[in-house]
């Protein structure tokens, strides 16, 4: 019998009757047995897949050895991560904490602290977390009404116009803070040269380029960093990045990590070696496995295969992160409960946006099941 939640948690989720019991690759099994193909991965964060034997091995390995000790001292996976990390982007220092919204919280202390500015230009539509400053950061008004009033930092300009946003950014401006794909905003991918428009608009203003990577991140779009080519200052990753642990990661370059020095920024529980010794478990499957590749091509797969099954509406995306726009008239939620209903997991992006994010694992056989999915139930 599904397990109901029920007056023991907070009423913060509206949750399916399904309760998972057991993951194996793309696969997820509910309490009664049922198998169903997983195109979430828990928001796109099983980014190997569920139970993958490496991970596995890597976390158990780990917490027979050492969980905890604070950031007061160091550990051998936590400098191995942040090592790695520098490695595969060709630059960055990095700070590791719990969440997304935690990177985004620590990018925008940093981009303060480093510029002496506080105004923050950022995306309608975009989405970088739930506490105050990153809630006031998202732009969506709907999220900011019950908490308002909101720190007033932030302006927000249409996302993919490069001329509104140059705009807004001015001689106070401290960051720009924008995502390559609008992940919770539609699954929108940004317009060629928009990004790059970014950066050429920070370095006139003397503001930071921070990019939230926390959904597009660790190959979700088909390489390591989506927006890489803009040559961002800081970016965040969080997600994908320990494949199902809790992370979150902001990574500067050398010149602005220097504005950040003992006391400005701490927690206790970041970069633990239970979860940089998943993350390192996670980046060497993606590379060893060839994911990247994968994505690439799994996920060019799987928008053909959506445009082909459902040709009135609007599937796009870039890599295996991947929406289909429905019709005003039509919720996203209706048609995720119907594939659920059919064995097939995905999400909403918005109120009429349904979101894949399968695991970069995904085969063709897996994608083609979710494709003539899709297709039954939209008809």
């Amino acid at each position: 019998m599904t397990v109901v939640a029920g007056d023991a948690l907070m009423g913060t989720y509206r949750r399916f009757p399904v309760t998972f019991v057991r993951g194996e690759g793309t696969t997820l099994f509910d309490d009664a047995g049922r198998a169903y193909l997983d195109f979430a991965a828990g928001i796109a964060v099983a980014q190997i897949g569920h139970a993958h034997p490496r991970w596995v091995e890597a976390v158990s390995a780990q917490a027979g050895r050492l969980a905890h000790v604070s950031n007061l001292f160091s550990t051998e996976p936590q400098v191995a991560l942040a090592e790695r990390l520098r490695a595969l982007l060709g630059w960055s220092r990095a700070f590791f904490a719990n969440s997304g919204a935690e990177a985004n919280e620590a990018a925008l202390k940093l981009a303060r602290k480093a510029t002496g500015r506080t105004k923050v230009v950022a995306a309608a539509g975009g989405f970088h977390g739930r506490t105050f400053a990153t809630l006031a950061a998202t732009g969506n008004p709907e999220k900011h009404a019950p908490f308002a009033p909101l720190p007033d930092w932030f302006t927000h300009v249409p996302y993919g116009d490069g001329a509104a946003l140059a705009e807004a950014v001015d001689g106070d401006t401290g960051a720009v803070l924008l995502e390559p794909v609008l992940g919770e905003g539609g699954v929108v991918p940004a317009p060629p040269g928009y990004l790059e428009a970014a950066r050429e608009a920070c370095d006139d203003a003397g503001a930071l380029l921070v990019l939230d990577e926390v959904q597009t991140g660790v190959g979700r779009c088909g390489a390591w960093l989506a927006g890489a080519a803009a040559r961002p200052d800081i970016v965040t990753l969080a997600k994908g990045l320990a494949g199902g642990l809790p992370i979150g990661a902001c990574l500067a370059t050398d010149e602005v990590a220097a504005a950040f020095g003992p006391g400005d920024h701490a927690t206790t529980f970041g970069g633990g070696p239970i979860v940089c010794a998943a993350a390192l478990a996670v980046l060497d499957v993606i590379e060893d496995e060839d994911l990247l590749a994968n994505a690439r091509e799994q996920g060019a797969r799987l928008l053909g295969g959506l445009k082909k099954a459902a040709p009135a509406l609007e599937a796009r995306g870039v890599g295996l992160l991947v929406g289909v726009e429905l019709t005003p008239e039509v919720p996203a939620r209706q048609v995720v409960s119907a594939a659920l209903d059919r064995g097939l997991v995905v999400t909403e992006s918005g109120r009429n946006t349904v979101r894949l994010t399968p695991p970069l694992t995904v085969s063709a056989a897996e994608v083609d099941e979710c494709v003539s999915i899709l297709a039954e139930v939209l008809g």
